[in-house]
């Protein structure tokens, strides 16, 4: 846990979801933000994040890598205190959950 200066909480949600878009999935060339894996970032004093997100399987191969990658991503912030990454498969993923730029990428559009 940081003393450091407390952010403000839509500048921390920010700050999160700009790591969690450098995040990728090993087998897919779309940031996870933008296939639709995030369901809830949430940002509290003093500067701790939540985030919810689910994989693209139950038996996904990078079950234990994505939610790892993402808490140490957030982490990177300046001054973050606690970061806790939750994974649920309620609603389970779908192609519908991704942005249309994902479904333009990956050639579904």
């Amino acid at each position: 846990m940081t003393t450091a200066e407390p952010i403000a909480l839509d500048e921390l949600k920010e700050k999160a979801l700009e790591k969690i878009k450098l995040v990728y999935d090993p087998e897919i060339p779309v940031n996870i933000y933008e296939l639709g894996l995030i369901y809830e970032v949430s940002a509290f004093p003093i500067n701790n994040v939540f985030v919810q997100m689910t994989l693209t399987t139950p038996n996904c191969p990078s079950a234990a890598a994505l939610p790892a990658e993402v808490e140490q991503r957030i982490r990177e912030i300046e001054g973050i205190g606690d970061v806790t990454v939750e994974i649920t498969f309620d609603p389970p993923w779908s192609q519908d959950m991704m942005t249309e730029a994902a479904r333009l990428e990956l050639g579904f559009m």
